[in-house]
This record gives structure tokens, C-alpha cells and sequence, in this order.
């Protein structure tokens, strides 16, 4: 059996993902550095979303 990855990621998936604070994903998310959508009042975050924010990090950087 093969798990497929979500397509919505929870805030605790973001910050392990990012590896920072429940404050700083909702900081991001506030900001609009990361889309988010809501879903029946429980914030959700696109996986498509988290990697556009690491490349746009990673660009940021270079």
C-alpha cells in the first residue's frame, strides 16, 4: 500500500516541514509569503504553496 502526500497540509505538517513555530507559519501566512485556504475555520496550507515558498527562499538566498 502506498501513501499518496495531501494535497492540504495542517499547520503543525508546515512547521515540521519548515522546521519553525506555530507564530512564524501564521507570521508567513499573515504576510502572504504562504497561501493558505480555509476549510470549514481550520486553516490549510497547499503543498504546492510550502515548495513555491522554499524556491522562492532559495532564490532570496543566492
Amino acid at each position: 500500500m502506498t501513501t499518496a502526500t495531501p494535497e492540504l497540509l495542517t499547520v503543525p505538517e508546515v512547521m515540521q516541514r519548515l522546521n519553525v513555530g506555530r507564530t512564524k507559519v501564521y507570521d508567513l501566512i499573515r504576510t502572504h509569503r504562504l497561501v493558505s485556504i480555509k476549510v470549514d475555520g481550520c486553516r490549510r496550507i497547499p503543498t504546492d504553496a510550502v515548495r513555491t515558498f522554499i524556491t522562492g527562499q532559495i532564490g532570496e538566498a543566492a
